[in-house]
């Protein structure tokens, strides 16, 4: 992100040990174009490995003029991206963040790098995030016995004061102090902070303990913080009206919130590359449906396991007024760069 960099006078990325900072060609895909955004993404996107041929073959033809150099490569990239921050430039975008974007030093930097760059060119990101492996790596350590019912983690009283400690007070300071070392400030807040997530019991928490959903939303407190240009960073625990914390699921407190924000859109950092018109192809992505579209696809089992619920949550955000959600890859280095600043995006975009 050299160009970026420079041209907003940020200090450098924030980098790991062990792992290379990742660099601005990624931004190149297939066909680059100068159209304002907005036009369709068709219906299937390319594999990624044709995507990476097609980029290897742009950074030979830039090698091979005489006329091209390394900066003015980034140059080209960075103008291209100019219609889209003009498009995003005041608005709000909801990051879930998760999965193997949170398990990979490097691809974490990625994510940290993007949502610097995306603050530093007016867009207002909001990071809402999990944390599962964290957990269970935890109460491995401390012998606490982990279980699961219909894919959602049994919560008894012990391993939710767990899960508030880990999400709370570890993975959200990390984040929180990535970020800020990346030249942003960012502000780190869980549901129960400012009555930001009120949380009621889920429909079967007598097997469930301490699992919650979202029964009230008030971002009053996230006004300031976004406005002044920094950036919250949200665990997803939150309190019912008696104090009692739950564990929320990420997805559905970031689609929530993007509602309640008023969100330009909400994006969901998955593991999968997005909804596959087949499951058993990988090829078979879709770019772009509608809420009908979607909605058809889970009537005929082509969405099924834990899309469902991923799914289900942008329909919801869609339904209450977020402009788009997308379902995006976060194994895919500046995944959040491609979906926000490139014609072609990458995963699944659903509209309403």
């Amino acid at each position: 992100m050299l160009a970026a960099k420079s041209l907003i006078n940020r200090p450098s990325p924030i980098s790991f040990p062990s792992t290379k900072s990742p660099k601005i060609p990624h931004l190149a895909r297939p066909s680059l174009s100068f159209s304002f955004p907005g036009s369709s993404r068709g219906k299937f996107s390319c594999s990624l490995s044709a995507t990476n041929s097609v980029v290897q073959q742009q950074q030979q033809q830039h090698s091979v003029d005489s006329s091209s150099t390394p900066g003015q490569f980034r140059v080209d990239i960075l103008s291209e991206s100019l219609p889209f921050i003009q498009k995003f430039r005041g608005k709000t975008i909801v990051v879930k963040y998760g999965g193997a974007a949170m398990k990979s030093e490097s691809l974490q930097a990625s994510v940290v790098n993007d949502l610097v760059l995306l603050s530093c060119v007016g867009l207002r990101p909001v990071l809402v995030h999990g944390g599962g492996p964290e957990i269970n790596q935890m109460l491995e350590r401390l012998k606490i016995e982990v279980s699961f019912h219909d894919g959602l983690r049994v919560t008894d009283a012990a391993t939710m004061e767990i899960v508030s400690m880990v999400l709370v007070g570890k993975v959200n300071k990390n984040l929180v102090s990535l970020i800020d070392r990346a030249g942003v400030k960012a502000v780190g807040l869980c549901g129960a902070d400012g009555r930001l997530v009120t949380a009621r019991p889920a429909p079967n928490a007598a097997k469930l303990g301490f699992v919650g959903e979202v029964a009230r939303v008030d971002p009053t407190i996230l006004w300031s913080i976004v406005n002044d240009g920094h950036i919250p960073v949200i665990a997803s625990v939150a309190a019912d009206e008696s104090g009692q914390q739950y564990n929320i699921n990420a997805d559905t407190v970031a689609g929530e919130l993007a509602a309640a924000l008023g969100a330009e859109k909400l994006i969901l950092l998955t593991d999968v590359a997005g909804i596959l018109e087949n499951r058993d192809d990988p090829k078979s992505l879709v770019k772009e449906v509608d809420i009908k579209g979607v909605k058809k696809m889970m009537d005929e089992g082509k969405i099924g396991g834990g899309m469902i619920p991923k799914v289900n949550c942008c329909v919801r955000s869609l339904a209450q007024g977020v402009r788009t959600a997308s379902i995006i890859d976060g194994r895919v280095p500046h995944s959040l760069l491609l979906e926000i600043l490139t014609d072609q995006g990458t995963g699944t975009m659903i509209t309403g």
